[in-house]
């Protein structure tokens, strides 16, 4: 296991995008975002953030290009596989998880990471006995 954490798509978009009545919310995804940190992302995270950044944010395909170029850059990138797919069906049956949240648990697992940043699901919750979900967008976490 390894201490970088696995970000969750969610907090990428608050940081990227500041919208109305979020100021808190980016705030404090921006905050996490902008350190040094080498973060855990798959490739399930990178299409998500990219596909909300165009459809929700309108933003420019040079733009988006940029900023899906620095993800692969600053992140460590793992595949969503077969083998993440037996482990989010798995997760499904034991937590149930929804489909989405089922393929971000099942890689950050399977990345052997120690914490999921999520503001998705639940906080403080285990699975598997070794990787525990955190909210950074609650007060208490920062």
């Amino acid at each position: 296991m390894h201490d970088s954490p696995f970000v969750d798509s969610n907090l990428w978009l608050y940081a990227f995008v500041l919208r109305p009545g979020e100021e808190a919310k980016h705030a404090r995804a921006l905050a996490l975002v902008e350190t040094t940190t080498r973060y855990v992302i798959s490739t399930q995270v990178i299409s998500e953030v990219a596909a909300n950044l165009l459809k929700k944010a309108g933003m420019e395909e040079k733009s988006l290009l940029a900023v899906i170029e620095g993800l692969y850059r600053r992140c460590q990138v793992v595949q969503t596989d077969l083998e993440c797919h037996r482990t989010a069906s798995r997760l499904r049956s034991e937590h149930s998880f929804s489909f989405w949240d089922s393929l971000i648990v099942a890689a950050a697992l399977e990345a052997n990471c120690r914490r999921l940043y999520s503001e998705d699901m639940q906080h403080g919750q285990v699975v598997d006995h070794r990787l525990t979900i955190m909210n950074p967008l609650l007060a208490e976490t920062i």
